[in-house]
């Protein structure tokens, strides 16, 4: 289930919820029943595996365009 981190407005406490996916947003804090914001922050990527280099980033050595004699 994904975490989402949220602020409240009032005494701007930033806490955690883990919620699912298709459930409804939180709108109150929890410790003061203040109204919350969702904070957005950049998501890391991650490559897993081998040869994401050398199969997709690299060009292709064509053997027609080879110069050898």
């Amino acid at each position: 289930m994904p975490r989402y981190e949220y602020q409240c407005k009032k005494c701007e406490k930033v806490f955690e919820v883990v919620a699912s996916l298709n459930g409804p947003s939180l709108s109150n804090c929890p410790t003061c029943n203040g109204p919350v914001n969702k904070v957005f922050s950049n998501v890391g990527v991650v490559f897993k595996g081998s040869g994401f280099y050398r199969t997709d980033s690299r060009p292709q050595k064509d053997s027609q365009n080879s110069t050898q004699p």
